[in-house]
């Protein structure tokens, strides 16, 4: 099959119609957590129907819902259990599917001697299993409307950190599937793409971890902590028609922090 992005004669949009989401439907899993949260009103305000999941907390999603009063719907299940389901119940909601954000994840500290065998099996089910499941189930229905999936990673997948052994490695195998993915895809039309986050302020972070947070500061040459708009906008590029022939990259976004020699 001939991808519709490899075809030179479409035409190329306006600036006006570049970061232009409406008639598009977003499914955003984990939208009940900050991020998911940014990453939903954003991609809402560009016109976009939003599908608002969440695991184990829908009564943040509930309030999210009622902030953008229209255009928002509410879907609750395991990322890798009830994938087919997630995407069953998007096509009921809104009759289409064009922008997959894989979101969810888990992110406990624990040192590597103390980890279980359940740590690591339930970090890669979620972080990893969980993508994968909901990319596969999701590819009947981008393949119609030439949608694209954005994968969100971490900085740790890319450099490691204490106590973070095995989400590292989860959100490095995220960052391999992105490309995989995007290899195997982009003949059917389908973009994928990843963003990987450093640190992301919430609500307390500098009473309760200040000396992490003065760390962060002093590494970032842009000498702030991520908001989770700075997410959100690096997810609306890669929905967008302005990352039209973006597919199998990682768009870092940790104020340059990646910068810094480790040596």
């Amino acid at each position: 099959m001939t991808s519709p992005l490899a075809d030179p004669q479409l035409p190329v949009p306006s600036v006006a119609e570049l970061l232009n989401l409406t008639g598009k439907v977003a499914l955003i899993t984990g939208a009940s957590g900050n991020i998911g949260a940014g990453i939903a009103a954003r991609l809402h305000e560009a016109g976009a129907s939003v599908v608002l999941h969440s695991n184990s907390n829908p009564t943040s999603t509930s309030q999210l819902k009622a902030q953008l009063r229209e255009r928002a719907e509410l879907i609750q299940g395991d990322v890798e259990h009830n994938a087919t389901t997630l995407v069953t119940e998007t096509i009921k909601q809104f009759g289409r599917l064009d922008i997959v954000i894989n979101n969810a994840g888990i992110q406990p500290v624990k040192a590597l001697v103390d980890l279980a065998q359940d740590d690591i099996r339930e970090m890669l089910r979620v972080n990893v299993g969980g993508v994968i499941a909901l990319t596969s189930a999701s590819v009947s229905e981008l393949r119609k409307t030439s949608g694209c999936i954005v994968n969100i990673a971490s900085i740790e997948g890319l450099q490691p950190a204490a106590m973070h052994s095995h989400y590292c490695a989860s959100k490095a195998a995220v960052l391999m599937h992105t490309r995989a993915a995007a290899q195997e895809l982009g003949p059917q039309g389908i973009r994928v793409n990843a963003v990987a986050p450093g640190l992301i302020d919430v609500a307390g972070l500098s009473e309760a971890w200040p000396s992490g947070v003065e760390r962060w500061h002093a590494a970032c040459p842009l000498s702030r902590l991520g908001q989770a708009a700075d997410v959100a906008d690096a997810v609306l590029f890669l929905a967008s028609a302005a990352a039209r022939w973006v597919t199998g990259t990682t768009v870092t976004v940790d104020g340059g922090v990646l910068t810094n020699n480790t040596w």
